[in-house]
């Protein structure tokens, strides 16, 4: 096929020596097969942000970290540069994100690298040898079901253990490869322990996998996972192999409300004090 323009500069430089196909268009990326020598990958080509339909990135973006203090401010006023520089930030925590993954031995395609807003990556394939579907377009067994489930939760618990939250975890960013389900579409993915909005994200992610897996394994219907993986997390008890059991103990005794406000009464009076003693 002929060269999409956003790849015609990997293939001057050599990084690319043929592109085969275009594989899938999605919200964020256009991605195509292409060989490199003699392997065949994939060309993940992000689209600019005006003509992304992901609307929520500002939440994602809360703890990502930037070069200087320059860019961060030039990010904060939406310049120009600032916007360039947030098109980096969001692309980078992809390449990050796959990276310190993989090293975790988290089912994601191994990067290679990101040139000018183009992600090469490994192609997951299946046992054919095909590009692999996704999770959506196959049909399960109640049986591989509650196999795939199982085995996803302990990726997002794997990723939770990296310090790494997916943040838009479903069918349709999963792959079902030679060797089961493996896990794509990370520019959104979180630093756990700088995003104030990593537990309810993590929680989604869990919920939309029950949500999904339940209609073939109904005893998935009552699970809640996300709750005790976070609960293990902030506890500091959460290993990469946790065994898992789908419910959490919920505290049922009563708010002790008196209690709640004797503190910040006095909390209040404190700072009144400062207030008063300050030179």
């Amino acid at each position: 096929m002929k060269t999409p323009k956003r790849l015609a500069s990997l293939v001057e430089e050599g990084l690319v020596d043929e592109v085969i196909a275009q594989m899938m268009s999605g919200k964020e990326a256009t991605v195509y097969i292409v060989r490199c020598g003699s392997s065949i990958r994939c060309a993940k080509v992000y689209k600019e942000a005006n003509q992304r339909s992901f609307r929520k990135s500002a939440s994602y973006q809360e703890g990502r970290k930037v070069k200087n203090s320059r860019q961060a401010r030039a990010m904060e006023k939406g310049s120009r540069y600032g916007r360039k520089m947030q098109e980096e930030v969001w692309q980078n925590a992809e390449v990050d994100a796959l990276y310190r993954l993989a090293a975790a031995g988290v089912r994601v395609p191994q990067p290679h690298l990101c040139y000018e807003g183009v992600l090469l990556m490994d192609l997951v394939v299946d046992a054919e040898g095909n590009a692999a579907p996704r999770l959506n377009d196959v049909e399960l067994s109640e049986a591989l079901a509650l196999e795939y489930h199982a085995l996803l939760v302990n990726q997002v618990v794997r990723m939770l253990c990296a310090g790494v939250v997916h943040g838009d975890l479903s069918e349709y960013n999963i792959l079902v490869g030679a060797n089961g389900p493996v896990i794509i579409d990370l520019p959104q993915a979180i630093d756990a322990s700088g995003n104030s909005g990593a537990a309810e994200m993590l929680e989604r992610d869990v919920i939309n996998l029950r949500s999904y897996f339940s209609t073939y394994a109904p005893a998935l219907k009552d699970t809640q996972y996300g709750k005790e993986i976070w609960a293990l997390y902030e506890g500091g008890f959460l290993q990469p192999e946790q065994v898992l059991t789908g419910k959490v103990e919920l505290d049922e005794r009563p708010a002790d409300v008196e209690s709640v406000l004797e503190q910040v009464e006095l909390a209040i009076e404190e700072n009144e004090l400062r207030r008063m003693f300050q030179p």
